[in-house]
């Protein structure tokens, strides 16, 4: 059964502002450090997150797929250039990579590419 990508959104989203109710001083440390890694420097904010894209592919953490999928795409990256940055993380992560690639971030992209159009 495939898994719903906005679906996974909003329950990752729903799942940090309940954490911060809680958790209010780990999770505000764990955003600042995102803050800064993902501010445009040296590399651009889009490049970030097609990095972090193939990361979450590799890593197979479905999460991580659905929420930089989004990301990518609002930074500006299309989903050709999501896709081809997958692929290089196939060339390490083999067949295990391959199949969240051609699943769950394929139909993430589809999901969310008409919010960015």
């Amino acid at each position: 059964m495939a898994k719903d990508p906005r679906q996974m959104l909003n329950e990752f989203s729903a799942g940090l502002e309940v954490l911060g109710t809680t958790n209010q001083e780990q999770l505000g440390a764990f955003m600042n450090l995102l803050g800064a890694a993902y501010k445009p420097g040296a590399v651009d904010t889009k490049t970030k997150e097609l990095i972090s894209v193939a990361i979450g592919v590799y890593n197979r953490c479905e999460y991580c797929i659905v929420f930089h999928t989004y990301k990518a795409l609002e930074a500006g990256a299309t989903g050709e250039e999501i896709m081809e940055a997958a692929m290089v993380s196939v060339a390490f992560g083999g067949g295990p990579t391959m199949a969240y690639s051609v699943t769950l971030l394929k139909d993430s992209i589809e999901e969310f590419e008409k919010d960015f159009k």
